[in-house]
């Protein structure tokens, strides 16, 4: 295992073909490492075993961290074609139990093992390619090819340990054990937790942009936190502490658990921690790849509802307040026993496979006065992951943080036995819903302060409030609402049929599909954007969204927006997806109507999606298309364009081109028509946009 151990690369020092050399190195490491995660299965079979009902079989993240590479390569344009546009497909989306996350069985013919190995090989040549050919420059910021190659490897190395945790669900029978190595051969009885004073004083949070180390977006930007003095358990919560909690009934007293625990607790039927078993009065904890004696001096393993649920037990026995540490109380604690940005990776800690396999004793690791303060396992905090001021999304992986900023999702802080990378370092800032298992346990905190929580209600992402201003807002210098109106057209030319499938292919926040709930059976609204998505479906679930525009200079609007005011109703005939336009998933054919406005020019290749389209509408279908035709906005390469340019020293217009595209297929059944489209940039700053809308019906044969 020590030869596939690798730390994060330094991105700002050093020689530039040192680095190619470290980069490449790295790559082949992870590559590595995770291929050998799955020699743990001990057949095809247990590749697709479905370990968790809220995530797919293994043989998706098999396919998943290889895809993402030509995904995020092909997005980026350092790559100009894709490998097998079915499995860049299929293997793309799905990881966290979102609302537009496909986990029905029903939708997947899954490939074999053997060709999905044969994939990945093909992927890890391509990738090897683009790292030798492609030249390097110091330093390596968002921009650099070789950050997108970072991004790649760093996602593969949190799949190497969230898929790890799916293979710990799987039944023994599909498993072999020690594969990487053998887990801690150390247990014994629960050592006392003594409860240590923490000294207050100001916390700043957050990554700078300019750091040596690659980091995800929800990392970086500055966040100031004044901690007032606390107290914290000397190491993390063992099982030994936790069955006291299990003995004293805790599993059936709902006074211990919020209102989402206990429902949750209830509709599982839960009596212990997942990774425990109870045979007879005996305990055994559930490894990764194995089952042993329970070890009651080991962390234990548990979601934040049940973490939570014994602080609560912990209060009502002692009468003192106990809860978990929020996240500036984690950098407080290890900044107070000498741990930071610079030592980070030099601390003795069970983590990053460079100790054990598993989990180990919870006193077993000093750092200061404490144990475990990083490592052994994650350690849940009551933080609701949220951006930090100065927080912007990474434009080519823009669904990486901001669908998890709904409240829903607890930050995880410290890394644990199989956390590497990125994973293994200061700044790792990694959330997941309350009720979902990592290798993630916690530590007590003794605290008398009120308990503040930031949660970021309003939405202040630049470009998801322009699309909410856009899509929910007033109508702006006299113009029509312009989602409503091509709802308008979409009725006119489809008739108000409920029998009929629609799909809305660049929904952005959703306004045009709600709009059209009345008029259809079932409405698919698909964009390429979670940011967008997440809008959208909080106004179907929620009934209304939040947001903020700007007005001038410091000054802002808050705008609260609410569906039934606008004369609608979220329906359960509408769903709502994350999906590539150019390279749709097989599931999205048969629709009777098609909307693609503003789509062609955020497409990497318009040409190869007009040229395709008929596939997915029925016999008599009708396809309605508008575009500004602004090819050079997103750098799409010249020969991917329909049309705008000269051919045979003729001009060709982009709808000429189209026409040429479409003409063997469908029917033009109205001349094109401009649309204006109003963009409130902020109360003084509009920007206006003519959309050619195109009316097309496809042929009956």
């Amino acid at each position: 295992m020590n030869s596939l151990i690798a730390h994060t690369t330094d991105l700002i020092y050093g020689d530039a073909d040192q680095k190619k050399a470290e980069i490449r190195d790295y790559f082949l490491k992870t590559y590595t490492l995770d291929e050998k995660l799955y020699e743990h299965l001990k057949n095809d079979k247990a590749f697709y075993r479905r370990a968790d009902p809220l995530r797919h079989p293994l043989i998706f993240y098999y396919g998943h961290t290889a895809v993402f590479f030509i995904n995020k390569l092909v997005l980026a344009k350092i790559l100009d074609h894709r490998i097998n546009s079915h499995f860049e497909s299929v293997f793309a989306i799905g990881v966290d139990e979102m609302s537009w996350d496909d986990l029905n069985e029903s939708n997947y013919d899954w490939p074999t093992v053997k060709d999905v190995f044969e994939y990945r090989q093909k992927v890890k040549e391509v990738v090897l390619d683009i790292i030798d050919s492609t030249p390097l420059t110091l330093p390596i910021g968002w921009e650099n090819p070789f950050w997108i190659i970072m991004m790649g490897i760093e996602h593969e190395r949190i799949h190497i340990e969230t898929s790890s945790v799916l293979i710990r669900q799987l039944p023994l029978e599909f498993l072999k054990p020690n594969v990487f190595d053998v887990p801690c051969n150390e247990s014994g009885d629960a050592p006392e937790n003594r409860m240590l004073n923490i000294e207050g004083g100001e916390v700043v949070i957050g990554k700078p942009y300019d750091h040596r180390f690659y980091g995800w977006d929800v990392e970086y930007g500055e966040h100031q936190v004044e901690v007032d003095a606390f107290k914290a358990s000397e190491s993390l919560i063992s099982n030994g502490e936790f069955l006291e909690f299990i003995e004293d009934g805790g599993y059936k007293t709902e006074e211990y658990w919020t209102e989402e625990g206990w429902s949750w607790c209830q509709y599982q039927e839960v009596e212990f921690p997942l990774f425990w078993r109870k045979v007879a009065d005996k305990y055994f904890l559930r490894l990764f790849d194995q089952e042993i004696e329970m070890p009651w001096n080991w962390p234990v393993e548990l979601n934040y509802l049940e973490a939570k649920a014994f602080a609560n037990w912990k209060t009502k026995q002692t009468g003192k307040t106990y809860r978990l540490p929020t996240e500036a109380e984690w950098y407080r604690l290890a900044e107070q026993n000498g741990i930071n940005d610079a030592n980070f990776a030099t601390v003795q800690a069970n983590i990053g496979l460079e100790q054990f396999v598993s989990p180990c004793p919870v006193n077993q690791f000093k750092q200061g006065e404490f144990f475990d303060i990083i490592g052994n396992v994650w350690q849940w905090t009551e933080t609701h992951v949220t951006g930090y001021p100065g927080f912007k999304v990474h434009p080519l992986y823009d669904d990486f943080s901001t669908p998890t900023f709904d409240g829903k999702h607890n930050v995880i802080k410290g890394g644990s036995w199989i956390s590497t990378g990125n994973e293994a370092t200061w700044h790792a800032r990694y959330a997941f819903r309350r009720h979902f298992y990592q290798h993630a346990g916690f530590r007590l905190v003794e605290s008398e302060n009120p308990l503040i929580i930031r949660n970021e209600s309003y939405e202040t992402d630049s470009e998801v409030v322009q699309s909410c201003a856009f899509n929910y807002g007033a109508p702006v210098l006299g113009f029509d609402s312009f989602p409503k109106s091509i709802a308008e057209i979409c009725k006119q030319y489809s008739g108000d049929q409920k029998s009929l499938k629609l799909l809305d292919l660049n929904c952005d926040t959703g306004r045009t599909v709600f709009e059209l709930s009345d008029s259809y059976k079932q409405i698919t609204g698909i964009d390429f954007s979670a940011r967008f998505i997440r809008m959208a479906i909080h106004m179907q679930e929620q009934g209304f969204i939040r947001y903020i525009t700007k007005d001038e200079g410091e000054l802002v609007h808050y705008h609260d927006v609410q569906l039934s005011e606008l004369g609608l109703n979220p329906k359960d005939n509408l769903q709502f997806m994350q999906a590539d336009a150019n390279n749709l998933k097989p599931i999205y054919t048969g629709y009777d109507v098609i909307l693609a406005i503003n789509l062609l020019e955020e497409l990497y290749n318009p040409k190869q999606f007009l040229a395709s389209i008929h596939k997915r509408v029925n016999p008599n279908g009708i396809f309605i298309l508008g575009s500004r035709y602004d090819w050079e906005k997103n750098n799409i390469k010249r020969e991917n364009w329909p049309g705008a340019f000269k051919k045979d020293g003729e001009p060709v217009t982009s709808f000429e081109g189209i026409k040429a595209l479409l003409q063997d297929n469908f029917e033009l059944i109205s001349e094109p028509v401009n649309q204006y489209a109003a963009l409130p940039l902020s109360s003084r700053d509009v920007k206006v946009s003519v959309v050619e809308i195109s009316v097309w019906r496809k042929h009956t044969s």
